[in-house]
């Protein structure tokens, strides 16, 4: 018998040799390295695209923009194939290593060729990704909130107030709220409460729009803050004129159950000029403003005119032993006795005042004497205390100067020659006017008293004065310390008065100190 060779063919091996004969499936095998280098690449293009393409996303979302649906879902997708990319490169790592002469050939054709099929599309995939035209435009802006919240202070004392305010904004038949105080008393600290509160609770209204008038108002700001609110906010509308935006605001207002918010007002606001629907039972809307003067709340026609009044003794005295610390309080005996003595000096001033400008001026002060100088000079010239001539009067003052004329400004600041918690009797008051010849309008006596009782309603209003009784009127101790900081100290009065409180005067003062004035008490 001759010589017997035998040769054993895999089966897998004579498939998968005809299947790489066959040239487009072949391509796959031959090209795989290629393919599985191609995944990597546009896997990390696409990422760093995505990165790149999601802070230009949270950069709008800052600028209330609302990033598109089909955005929305060109992340998700991303996301689907990243994971399927991933996937497909670990499992090219494991094929690679199959490859034979110089990867052309696989030990698993069939194997390969089905991985290098899916690189291929998933390439496609990746860069089609990528390219996409999607980001023209990425985001849209957002409807604006319904409310804003606004930052705010813990307050002290207007619990009471704020319980009232919010009751009448659920009274159907009232639409309109005007909340008038003196300057600094806590108006704007309690209407940023009422918006903040919208924030909180369950309420009916479509929108809550906040605007600041000021005392020389813009209206144009004032209308673009409104049409802010209801989507008007491009620069196209911008650059309307104050009637087409007040048209335009009326338009979306009207569809609308809307509270609006405006903080010190100083003159009526004629709403129709901004494009404001008047609010009342028929609308189901609400304005709430804040003003200095009670008679700006009639005039704006308010069914509700509440005065903020100043915190009482104990919110006072609360909020001063807070803010001078315990530690100040207990570091000598008669210190908590003394501090008593120095928030009776600002009892009832506003949170943002006295009370906490002073408790933190005497925060640090932990001897008895650095409390009986601070006593001395609050009773005697508070304007030289830290943080009351630059920052308490200042804002008082602007009730001052808004008074309509300088008889009727003479007349207020006549009342500060009176001992501190004096009451006045109205009467009196006016016969002392008419001596000094400030109501001079009318030659007849009674028409001069008239008068004098028109400029005593005023300054009440303003809240430049208290109501005590029927015929008696006071003076706030801060505001008359306001007032003699203006008549002494300060603008075209100063010298004139020359007042010195509870030092005991037993013979006159240096000539000097009070040669020019024309007033002395």
């Amino acid at each position: 018998m001759g010589n017997v060779c035998s040769i054993s063919i895999s089966i897998d091996n004579m498939i998968s040799g005809c299947w790489a004969a066959t040239g487009g499936q072949a391509t796959y095998v031959c090209e795989f390295e290629e393919k599985f280098d191609a995944v990597k690449l546009a896997l990390e293009d696409l990422k760093d695209f995505r990165n790149d393409m999601k802070r230009k996303i949270d950069t709008f979302e800052e600028q209330r923009l609302e990033q598109l649906d089909q955005v929305r879902r060109w992340f998700s997708r991303v996301e689907d194939v990243e994971t399927e990319a991933s996937q497909l490169i670990k499992d090219g790592t494991t094929e690679i290593q199959k490859l034979c002469l110089g990867g052309y050939c696989s030990r698993n054709c069939i194997s390969s060729y089905r991985l290098g099929k899916k690189l291929a599309k998933k390439v496609e995939d990746l860069n089609n990704l990528r390219s996409t035209r999607l980001f023209d435009m990425v985001a849209d802006r957002l409807p604006p909130a319904s409310v804003d919240e606004r930052p705010s202070e813990p307050t002290v004392g207007m619990m009471s107030i704020f319980n009232k305010v919010w009751s009448c904004l659920g009274e159907e038949q009232v639409g309109i709220i005007g909340l008038y105080g003196l300057g600094g008393v806590g108006k704007t600290t309690l209407l940023t409460q009422i918006n903040n509160e919208f924030l909180k609770t369950t309420h009916d209204f479509d929108v809550v729009i906040w605007a600041v008038v000021s005392r020389d108002p813009d209206f144009p700001k004032v209308q673009d803050e409104i049409g802010k609110k209801v989507g008007f906010c491009d620069g196209i509308w911008r650059n309307k004129s104050k009637d087409e935006k007040a048209i335009d605001v009326f338009r979306a207002l009207r569809k609308k159950r809307f509270v609006l918010l405006l903080d010190d007002i100083w003159e009526p606001v004629n709403l129709s000029v901004l494009g404001v629907p008047v609010p009342n039972e028929e609308n189901k809307s609400k304005l709430v403003f804040t003003t200095r003067s009670e008679d700006v709340c009639r005039q704006m026609e308010a069914e509700k005119n509440i005065k903020v009044e100043c915190l009482a003794w104990q919110e006072s005295w609360d909020l001063f032993q807070k803010k001078v610390g315990q530690d100040t309080l207990d570091s000598h005996a008669e210190i908590p006795m003394l501090a008593e003595i120095v928030a009776k000096e600002c009892c009832g001033l506003p949170l943002a005042l006295a009370l906490v400008i002073i408790g933190r001026a005497m925060a640090c002060k932990k001897t008895t004497e650095e409390w009986n100088y601070a006593i001395k000079v609050l009773q005697g010239a508070a304007s030289i205390f830290p943080g009351m001539g630059d920052r308490v009067f200042p804002i008082l003052k602007f009730s001052f100067d808004s008074l309509p004329s300088d008889a009727i400004k003479s007349c207020f600041l006549y009342c500060s020659l009176f001992p501190e918690d004096f009451n006045i009797l109205k009467e009196n008051l006016i016969d002392y006017w008419i001596g000094e010849g400030f109501l001079h309008e009318f030659d007849d006596i009674d028409e001069a008293r008239n008068q004098g009782h028109n400029i005593i309603g005023i300054l009440l209003n303003a809240c430049l004065l208290e109501k005590s009784s029927r015929d008696i009127i006071r003076m706030h101790d801060v505001v008359r310390d306001m007032a003699l900081w203006i008549a002494c100290e300060h603008g075209k009065v100063k010298d004139e008065f020359f007042v010195r409180t509870r030092v005991g005067l037993i013979e006159a003062p240096e000539f000097t100190r009070w040669v020019s004035a024309k007033r002395i008490s």
